[in-house]
Protein backbone atom coordinates (compact mmCIF):
# COMPACT_ATOMS: atom_id res chain seq x y z
CA UNK A 1 0.00 0.00 0.00
CA UNK A 2 1.50 3.81 -0.92
CA UNK A 3 1.62 5.83 2.06
CA UNK A 4 0.82 8.98 -0.18
CA UNK A 5 -1.77 11.25 1.13
CA UNK A 6 -4.70 12.25 -0.80
CA UNK A 7 -4.86 15.15 -2.42
CA UNK A 8 -7.57 17.41 -4.05
CA UNK A 9 -7.44 17.01 -6.96
CA UNK A 10 -8.22 13.94 -9.07
CA UNK A 11 -6.13 11.72 -11.33
CA UNK A 12 -6.98 13.61 -15.06
CA UNK A 13 -6.27 17.17 -13.35
CA UNK A 14 -4.77 19.00 -15.53
CA UNK A 15 -6.54 17.77 -18.52
CA UNK A 16 -8.71 20.00 -20.65
CA UNK A 17 -11.69 18.49 -22.32
CA UNK A 18 -14.02 20.18 -25.10
CA UNK A 19 -17.45 18.39 -25.45
CA UNK A 20 -19.44 19.26 -27.63
CA UNK A 21 -21.70 15.97 -27.43
CA UNK A 22 -25.29 15.69 -26.44
CA UNK A 23 -27.89 13.52 -25.04
CA UNK A 24 -25.85 10.82 -23.16
CA UNK A 25 -23.38 8.54 -24.93
CA UNK A 26 -20.59 11.13 -24.84
CA UNK A 27 -21.97 13.09 -22.12
CA UNK A 28 -21.55 10.06 -19.96
CA UNK A 29 -18.24 9.97 -20.69
CA UNK A 30 -16.96 13.11 -19.96
CA UNK A 31 -18.66 13.62 -16.94
CA UNK A 32 -16.94 10.14 -15.89
CA UNK A 33 -13.27 12.25 -17.15
CA UNK A 34 -14.80 15.53 -15.05
CA UNK A 35 -15.60 13.46 -11.94
CA UNK A 36 -11.77 12.17 -12.00
CA UNK A 37 -10.66 15.84 -12.16
CA UNK A 38 -10.29 16.93 -15.94
CA UNK A 39 -11.84 20.79 -16.66
CA UNK A 40 -14.76 19.94 -19.56
CA UNK A 41 -15.95 22.85 -21.20
CA UNK A 42 -19.39 21.74 -22.57
CA UNK A 43 -20.39 23.95 -25.81
CA UNK A 44 -23.43 23.59 -25.71
CA UNK A 45 -25.46 25.26 -29.26
CA UNK A 46 -27.86 28.22 -28.37
CA UNK A 47 -30.77 26.34 -27.56
CA UNK A 48 -28.54 23.84 -24.93
CA UNK A 49 -28.57 20.20 -24.56
CA UNK A 50 -31.73 18.15 -25.59
CA UNK A 51 -31.67 16.49 -22.51
CA UNK A 52 -32.74 19.95 -20.39
CA UNK A 53 -35.80 19.49 -22.18
CA UNK A 54 -36.22 15.70 -21.77
CA UNK A 55 -38.96 15.55 -18.80
CA UNK A 56 -40.53 15.20 -16.42
CA UNK A 57 -39.88 14.40 -14.05
CA UNK A 58 -38.60 18.14 -13.57
CA UNK A 59 -36.22 20.38 -11.00
CA UNK A 60 -37.48 23.66 -10.18
CA UNK A 61 -36.56 26.38 -12.36
CA UNK A 62 -33.81 28.15 -13.08
CA UNK A 63 -34.63 31.42 -12.39
CA UNK A 64 -36.18 32.39 -15.81
CA UNK A 65 -39.58 29.99 -15.87
CA UNK A 66 -37.75 27.19 -17.02
CA UNK A 67 -37.37 23.71 -16.03
CA UNK A 68 -34.38 21.34 -15.91
CA UNK A 69 -35.28 17.50 -16.69
CA UNK A 70 -33.73 14.77 -14.20
CA UNK A 71 -31.96 13.38 -17.66
CA UNK A 72 -29.86 16.44 -17.82
CA UNK A 73 -28.99 16.06 -14.06
CA UNK A 74 -27.50 12.98 -14.01
CA UNK A 75 -24.53 13.27 -16.45
CA UNK A 76 -23.41 16.75 -16.36
CA UNK A 77 -22.05 17.87 -13.54
CA UNK A 78 -18.48 18.82 -12.62
CA UNK A 79 -18.76 20.36 -15.90
CA UNK A 80 -18.56 24.08 -17.22
CA UNK A 81 -21.07 25.49 -19.72
CA UNK A 82 -20.55 27.67 -22.98
CA UNK A 83 -23.22 28.78 -24.84
CA UNK A 84 -22.08 29.22 -28.78
CA UNK A 85 -23.41 29.10 -32.25
CA UNK A 86 -20.51 27.22 -34.09
CA UNK A 87 -22.82 27.73 -36.83
CA UNK A 88 -21.41 31.11 -37.19
CA UNK A 89 -18.36 32.09 -38.32
CA UNK A 90 -17.67 34.06 -35.10
CA UNK A 91 -18.72 30.90 -33.27
CA UNK A 92 -16.37 28.69 -35.07
CA UNK A 93 -13.50 30.75 -33.79
CA UNK A 94 -14.36 30.57 -30.25
CA UNK A 95 -14.32 26.88 -31.10
CA UNK A 96 -10.65 26.92 -32.54
CA UNK A 97 -9.72 29.13 -29.92
CA UNK A 98 -10.49 26.34 -27.29
CA UNK A 99 -9.84 23.40 -29.37
CA UNK A 100 -6.03 24.98 -29.60
CA UNK A 101 -5.03 24.11 -25.86
CA UNK A 102 -7.20 21.49 -25.54
CA UNK A 103 -5.69 17.64 -24.86
CA UNK A 104 -9.06 16.06 -25.66
CA UNK A 105 -12.43 16.76 -28.38
CA UNK A 106 -15.34 14.49 -27.56
CA UNK A 107 -18.41 14.86 -30.57
CA UNK A 108 -21.54 12.94 -31.73
CA UNK A 109 -22.49 14.77 -34.41
CA UNK A 110 -23.58 13.03 -37.48
CA UNK A 111 -20.66 11.78 -39.85
CA UNK A 112 -19.34 14.60 -41.88
CA UNK A 113 -21.04 17.39 -39.60
CA UNK A 114 -18.04 18.65 -38.26
CA UNK A 115 -15.89 18.77 -41.16
CA UNK A 116 -19.23 20.56 -42.66
CA UNK A 117 -18.67 23.37 -40.00
CA UNK A 118 -14.60 23.70 -41.14
CA UNK A 119 -13.24 21.34 -38.74
CA UNK A 120 -12.22 18.32 -41.00
CA UNK A 121 -9.50 16.28 -39.22
CA UNK A 122 -6.76 17.93 -41.49
CA UNK A 123 -7.81 21.16 -39.94
CA UNK A 124 -8.07 19.72 -36.17
CA UNK A 125 -4.56 18.00 -36.64
CA UNK A 126 -2.91 21.39 -38.26
CA UNK A 127 -4.78 23.28 -35.08
CA UNK A 128 -3.55 20.83 -32.40
CA UNK A 129 -0.99 17.90 -33.34
CA UNK A 130 -2.11 16.77 -29.46
CA UNK A 131 -5.59 16.76 -29.46
CA UNK A 132 -7.10 13.41 -29.13
CA UNK A 133 -11.01 13.68 -30.99
CA UNK A 134 -13.40 11.39 -29.56
CA UNK A 135 -16.43 10.81 -32.65
CA UNK A 136 -19.27 8.99 -31.53
CA UNK A 137 -21.95 7.75 -33.86
CA UNK A 138 -24.51 5.22 -33.96
CA UNK A 139 -22.98 3.22 -36.61
CA UNK A 140 -19.31 4.32 -37.54
CA UNK A 141 -18.42 7.00 -39.63
CA UNK A 142 -18.37 4.61 -42.70
CA UNK A 143 -20.30 1.86 -44.05
CA UNK A 144 -24.08 1.32 -45.33
CA UNK A 145 -25.26 2.81 -42.13
CA UNK A 146 -23.02 5.94 -41.59
CA UNK A 147 -25.36 8.36 -42.07
CA UNK A 148 -28.18 7.26 -40.04
CA UNK A 149 -28.95 8.57 -36.40
CA UNK A 150 -27.92 6.46 -33.64
CA UNK A 151 -30.75 5.84 -31.01
CA UNK A 152 -30.31 3.70 -27.94
CA UNK A 153 -33.68 2.05 -28.62
CA UNK A 154 -33.02 1.31 -32.29
CA UNK A 155 -29.25 0.07 -31.19
CA UNK A 156 -30.53 -2.07 -28.54
CA UNK A 157 -32.96 -3.34 -31.61
CA UNK A 158 -30.89 -3.94 -34.58
CA UNK A 159 -27.69 -4.92 -32.19
CA UNK A 160 -29.04 -8.27 -30.85
CA UNK A 161 -29.54 -7.04 -27.59
CA UNK A 162 -33.35 -7.02 -27.28
CA UNK A 163 -33.62 -10.65 -29.10
CA UNK A 164 -31.65 -11.71 -25.41
CA UNK A 165 -33.80 -9.75 -23.00
CA UNK A 166 -37.36 -10.48 -21.86
CA UNK A 167 -39.19 -13.33 -20.65
CA UNK A 168 -39.45 -16.52 -22.70
CA UNK A 169 -41.31 -17.36 -25.86
CA UNK A 170 -42.83 -20.04 -23.85
CA UNK A 171 -44.15 -17.48 -20.93
CA UNK A 172 -45.13 -14.86 -23.34
CA UNK A 173 -42.56 -12.73 -23.36
CA UNK A 174 -41.12 -10.58 -26.01
CA UNK A 175 -38.13 -8.57 -27.02
CA UNK A 176 -37.49 -5.89 -24.41
CA UNK A 177 -35.41 -2.90 -24.04
CA UNK A 178 -32.92 -3.17 -21.22
CA UNK A 179 -34.04 -0.71 -18.49
CA UNK A 180 -31.57 2.20 -19.21
CA UNK A 181 -30.27 3.37 -22.26
CA UNK A 182 -27.58 0.83 -22.12
CA UNK A 183 -26.10 1.27 -25.64
CA UNK A 184 -25.81 4.52 -24.84
CA UNK A 185 -23.87 3.62 -21.75
CA UNK A 186 -21.71 1.29 -22.73
CA UNK A 187 -20.28 3.49 -25.79
CA UNK A 188 -20.06 6.50 -23.32
CA UNK A 189 -17.46 3.90 -21.33
CA UNK A 190 -15.47 2.05 -24.35
CA UNK A 191 -15.28 6.61 -25.26
CA UNK A 192 -13.57 7.00 -21.58
CA UNK A 193 -11.15 4.21 -22.81
CA UNK A 194 -10.70 4.82 -25.90
CA UNK A 195 -9.91 8.53 -24.73
CA UNK A 196 -7.54 7.71 -22.50
CA UNK A 197 -5.91 5.27 -24.18
CA UNK A 198 -5.07 8.06 -26.76
CA UNK A 199 -3.78 10.29 -24.11
CA UNK A 200 -1.22 7.81 -23.24
CA UNK A 201 -0.47 6.39 -26.88
CA UNK A 202 0.60 10.14 -27.15
CA UNK A 203 2.75 10.39 -24.53
CA UNK A 204 4.91 7.61 -25.90
CA UNK A 205 8.10 7.56 -27.64
CA UNK A 206 7.09 7.53 -31.80
CA UNK A 207 5.37 9.29 -34.43
CA UNK A 208 2.06 9.30 -32.56
CA UNK A 209 0.93 12.60 -31.02
CA UNK A 210 -3.11 12.94 -31.21
CA UNK A 211 -5.52 10.87 -33.03
CA UNK A 212 -9.08 9.96 -33.91
CA UNK A 213 -10.69 7.86 -32.39
CA UNK A 214 -14.20 6.62 -33.27
CA UNK A 215 -16.97 4.75 -30.95
CA UNK A 216 -19.87 3.99 -32.23
CA UNK A 217 -23.17 2.62 -30.52
CA UNK A 218 -23.57 -0.69 -32.75
CA UNK A 219 -20.03 -1.94 -32.24
CA UNK A 220 -20.52 -1.27 -28.67
CA UNK A 221 -23.63 -3.13 -27.84
CA UNK A 222 -22.05 -6.02 -29.78
CA UNK A 223 -18.85 -6.09 -27.79
CA UNK A 224 -20.84 -6.54 -24.78
CA UNK A 225 -22.86 -9.31 -26.02
CA UNK A 226 -19.62 -11.32 -24.53
CA UNK A 227 -20.58 -15.15 -23.95
CA UNK A 228 -23.97 -14.76 -25.45
CA UNK A 229 -22.11 -13.92 -28.44
CA UNK A 230 -19.77 -16.89 -28.37
CA UNK A 231 -22.74 -19.21 -27.44
CA UNK A 232 -24.22 -18.37 -30.88
CA UNK A 233 -20.35 -18.60 -33.05
CA UNK A 234 -20.50 -22.29 -30.86
CA UNK A 235 -23.30 -23.02 -31.73
CA UNK A 236 -24.21 -21.26 -35.20
CA UNK A 237 -27.70 -20.14 -33.30
CA UNK A 238 -28.67 -17.42 -32.23
CA UNK A 239 -29.67 -17.74 -28.68
CA UNK A 240 -33.32 -16.79 -27.42
CA UNK A 241 -34.76 -15.53 -24.41
CA UNK A 242 -34.52 -16.97 -20.82
CA UNK A 243 -35.85 -14.55 -18.70
CA UNK A 244 -33.60 -13.95 -15.40
CA UNK A 245 -32.35 -17.64 -15.85
CA UNK A 246 -28.45 -17.95 -17.18
CA UNK A 247 -27.79 -19.35 -20.27
CA UNK A 248 -24.94 -20.95 -18.72
CA UNK A 249 -25.68 -21.63 -15.41
CA UNK A 250 -28.19 -23.45 -13.15
CA UNK A 251 -29.75 -22.36 -10.64
CA UNK A 252 -29.10 -18.60 -11.57
CA UNK A 253 -31.96 -16.54 -11.72
CA UNK A 254 -35.06 -15.43 -9.95
CA UNK A 255 -37.53 -17.65 -7.40
CA UNK A 256 -41.21 -16.75 -5.79
CA UNK A 257 -40.64 -17.10 -1.97
CA UNK A 258 -43.68 -17.20 0.07
CA UNK A 259 -43.88 -13.35 0.05
CA UNK A 260 -41.81 -12.32 -2.76
CA UNK A 261 -39.29 -12.97 -4.50
CA UNK A 262 -35.33 -13.66 -4.16
CA UNK A 263 -32.13 -13.84 -6.45
CA UNK A 264 -30.27 -17.13 -6.54
CA UNK A 265 -26.73 -17.19 -8.40
CA UNK A 266 -25.25 -20.62 -7.50
CA UNK A 267 -21.86 -19.87 -9.30
CA UNK A 268 -19.50 -22.66 -8.90
CA UNK A 269 -19.59 -26.57 -8.08
CA UNK A 270 -18.27 -26.31 -4.40
CA UNK A 271 -21.69 -24.47 -3.73
CA UNK A 272 -23.61 -26.43 -5.32
CA UNK A 273 -24.22 -29.26 -2.63
CA UNK A 274 -24.20 -26.04 0.22
CA UNK A 275 -26.99 -24.36 -1.45
CA UNK A 276 -29.02 -28.18 -1.99
CA UNK A 277 -28.03 -28.37 2.10
CA UNK A 278 -29.44 -24.37 2.93
CA UNK A 279 -32.49 -25.30 1.23
CA UNK A 280 -33.38 -28.42 2.64
CA UNK A 281 -32.79 -31.04 -0.16
CA UNK A 282 -28.96 -32.42 0.10
CA UNK A 283 -30.01 -34.80 -1.85
CA UNK A 284 -30.64 -33.21 -5.07
CA UNK A 285 -26.44 -32.77 -4.81
CA UNK A 286 -25.83 -36.53 -5.55
CA UNK A 287 -28.71 -37.16 -7.74
CA UNK A 288 -26.56 -38.25 -11.24
CA UNK A 289 -29.26 -35.59 -13.17
CA UNK A 290 -27.69 -32.74 -11.09
CA UNK A 291 -24.13 -33.16 -10.33
CA UNK A 292 -22.17 -31.06 -12.62
CA UNK A 293 -23.33 -27.21 -13.67
CA UNK A 294 -23.32 -28.98 -17.63
CA UNK A 295 -26.03 -31.68 -16.06
CA UNK A 296 -27.97 -28.83 -14.77
CA UNK A 297 -28.08 -27.07 -17.44
CA UNK A 298 -29.18 -29.92 -19.36
CA UNK A 299 -31.79 -30.65 -16.90
CA UNK A 300 -32.76 -26.87 -16.03
CA UNK A 301 -36.48 -27.74 -16.09
CA UNK A 302 -36.72 -30.52 -14.21
CA UNK A 303 -34.02 -28.60 -11.34
CA UNK A 304 -35.89 -25.58 -11.24
CA UNK A 305 -39.23 -27.40 -10.41
CA UNK A 306 -37.87 -28.90 -7.44
CA UNK A 307 -35.80 -25.60 -6.46
CA UNK A 308 -38.73 -23.56 -6.71
CA UNK A 309 -41.08 -25.88 -4.55
CA UNK A 310 -38.60 -25.69 -1.76
CA UNK A 311 -37.94 -21.90 -2.14
CA UNK A 312 -42.14 -21.32 -2.44
CA UNK A 313 -42.28 -22.73 1.22
CA UNK A 314 -40.88 -19.77 3.02
CA UNK A 315 -40.27 -16.07 2.97
CA UNK A 316 -37.66 -14.06 1.48
CA UNK A 317 -36.07 -12.67 4.96
CA UNK A 318 -35.85 -16.77 6.28
CA UNK A 319 -34.34 -17.78 3.01
CA UNK A 320 -31.29 -14.64 2.74
CA UNK A 321 -30.60 -15.71 6.17
CA UNK A 322 -30.25 -19.60 5.39
CA UNK A 323 -28.58 -18.97 2.03
CA UNK A 324 -26.43 -16.17 3.47
CA UNK A 325 -25.05 -18.57 6.52
CA UNK A 326 -24.33 -21.03 3.42
CA UNK A 327 -22.04 -18.63 1.88
CA UNK A 328 -24.66 -18.66 -1.24
CA UNK A 329 -24.73 -15.68 -3.37
CA UNK A 330 -28.67 -14.48 -3.05
CA UNK A 331 -30.56 -11.03 -2.47
CA UNK A 332 -33.72 -9.27 -2.80
CA UNK A 333 -35.02 -7.48 -5.82
CA UNK A 334 -34.99 -3.50 -4.92
CA UNK A 335 -36.30 -0.58 -6.28
CA UNK A 336 -33.88 2.16 -6.93
CA UNK A 337 -34.53 4.51 -3.80
CA UNK A 338 -33.63 1.31 -1.70
CA UNK A 339 -30.88 0.34 -3.80
CA UNK A 340 -28.62 3.66 -3.43
CA UNK A 341 -29.98 4.01 0.15
CA UNK A 342 -28.68 0.62 1.48
CA UNK A 343 -25.85 0.07 4.13
CA UNK A 344 -23.63 -1.29 1.08
CA UNK A 345 -24.13 1.43 -1.31
CA UNK A 346 -23.75 3.82 1.76
CA UNK A 347 -20.41 2.17 2.50
CA UNK A 348 -19.18 2.87 -1.15
CA UNK A 349 -20.18 6.93 -0.97
CA UNK A 350 -23.10 6.17 -3.95
CA UNK A 351 -25.61 8.62 -2.91
CA UNK A 352 -23.66 12.00 -2.78
CA UNK A 353 -25.25 15.77 -2.80
CA UNK A 354 -24.02 18.73 -4.78
CA UNK A 355 -25.52 22.41 -4.40
CA UNK A 356 -27.06 23.65 -7.58
CA UNK A 357 -27.14 27.39 -7.98
CA UNK A 358 -30.57 27.54 -9.06
CA UNK A 359 -32.44 24.24 -7.88
CA UNK A 360 -30.99 23.59 -3.95
CA UNK A 361 -29.40 20.31 -2.87
CA UNK A 362 -29.43 17.69 -5.81
CA UNK A 363 -29.03 14.05 -5.03
CA UNK A 364 -26.43 12.58 -7.27
CA UNK A 365 -25.33 8.64 -8.03
CA UNK A 366 -21.51 8.68 -6.46
CA UNK A 367 -18.31 7.70 -8.33
CA UNK A 368 -17.66 4.01 -8.72
CA UNK A 369 -14.56 4.28 -9.10
CA UNK A 370 -12.26 4.60 -6.00
CA UNK A 371 -8.15 6.17 -5.48
CA UNK A 372 -6.06 5.66 -2.84
CA UNK A 373 -4.38 9.12 -3.28
CA UNK A 374 -5.83 11.15 -6.16
CA UNK A 375 -9.79 10.71 -5.86
CA UNK A 376 -12.53 12.10 -8.09
CA UNK A 377 -15.23 14.59 -6.63
CA UNK A 378 -18.37 15.83 -7.11
CA UNK A 379 -17.97 19.23 -6.69
CA UNK A 380 -19.98 21.30 -8.52
CA UNK A 381 -23.74 20.76 -9.49
CA UNK A 382 -24.74 19.90 -13.45
CA UNK A 383 -24.14 24.08 -15.17
CA UNK A 384 -26.92 26.07 -16.25
CA UNK A 385 -27.14 26.96 -19.83
CA UNK A 386 -24.11 29.51 -20.70
CA UNK A 387 -23.16 29.58 -17.19
CA UNK A 388 -19.84 29.80 -17.63
CA UNK A 389 -19.96 31.69 -20.97
CA UNK A 390 -17.94 34.76 -19.80
CA UNK A 391 -15.16 32.83 -17.31
CA UNK A 392 -14.52 30.95 -20.65
CA UNK A 393 -14.09 33.33 -23.59
CA UNK A 394 -12.16 35.98 -20.65
CA UNK A 395 -9.74 32.85 -20.33
CA UNK A 396 -9.50 32.87 -24.16
CA UNK A 397 -8.71 36.47 -23.71
CA UNK A 398 -12.05 37.63 -25.22
CA UNK A 399 -12.53 40.71 -23.56
CA UNK A 400 -15.99 42.35 -22.45
CA UNK A 401 -16.52 44.17 -25.08
CA UNK A 402 -15.91 41.32 -27.85
CA UNK A 403 -18.21 39.45 -25.82
CA UNK A 404 -20.88 42.17 -25.74
CA UNK A 405 -20.85 42.07 -29.95
CA UNK A 406 -21.08 38.16 -29.48
CA UNK A 407 -24.12 38.30 -27.55
CA UNK A 408 -25.59 40.83 -29.53
CA UNK A 409 -24.67 38.56 -32.67
CA UNK A 410 -26.56 35.37 -30.57
CA UNK A 411 -23.15 33.91 -30.86
CA UNK A 412 -23.08 33.18 -27.58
Amino acid sequence: MSDASPTAAGPLAGLRVIDLSTVLAGPYATMLLADLGADVVKVEPPEGDATRGWGPPWVGDEGAGTRTAAYYLAVNRNKRSVRLDVRQGAGADVLRRLLTDADVLVENLRPGSLARLGFDEKTLRDLNPDLVHLAISGYGPDGPAAERPGYDFVIQAVGGLMSITGDADADGGHPTKVGVAISDIVAGLFATVGILAGLLARRSDGPVRGQRVDVSLLASTLAVLVNQAQNAFVTGSSPGRRGNAHPNIVPYETFATSDGEIVVAVGSERQWPRFCAAIGAPELAEDPRFVTNGDRVTARATLRLLIAERLAARSTDAWLAALGAADIPCGPITDVLTAFQSPEATARSMLVEVEHPALGVLRQAGIPIEFEATPGAVLTAPPLLGEHTDEILAELGIDADQVARLRAQGVV
